[in-house]
């Protein structure tokens, strides 16, 4: 199963295909946190996934860090 193809004009710049390891990795993710099922994350753009998960490590991050202070 490999992400929707964008394509960002005449030179490429898009996804042609990705390792389904970090896919499984990211859908793993998001459903762990989002509680979201598989079409849920599978219809949301690569790009945004990733931002999804950046937000949500950063948060995790954040929480750990503060409970070692208190």
């Amino acid at each position: 199963m490999q992400p929707r193809v964008r394509t960002r004009g005449p030179h490429g710049g898009a996804i042609i295909g990705y390792p389904l390891d970090l896919l499984y990795e990211e859908v793993a993710f998001l459903a762990y946190y989002f509680h979201w099922d598989l079409s849920t994350i599978m219809a949301i753009e690569h790009d945004d996934r990733r931002t999804f998960i950046e937000a949500i490590s950063r948060l995790n991050q954040r929480a750990n860090e503060e409970s070692h202070l208190a």
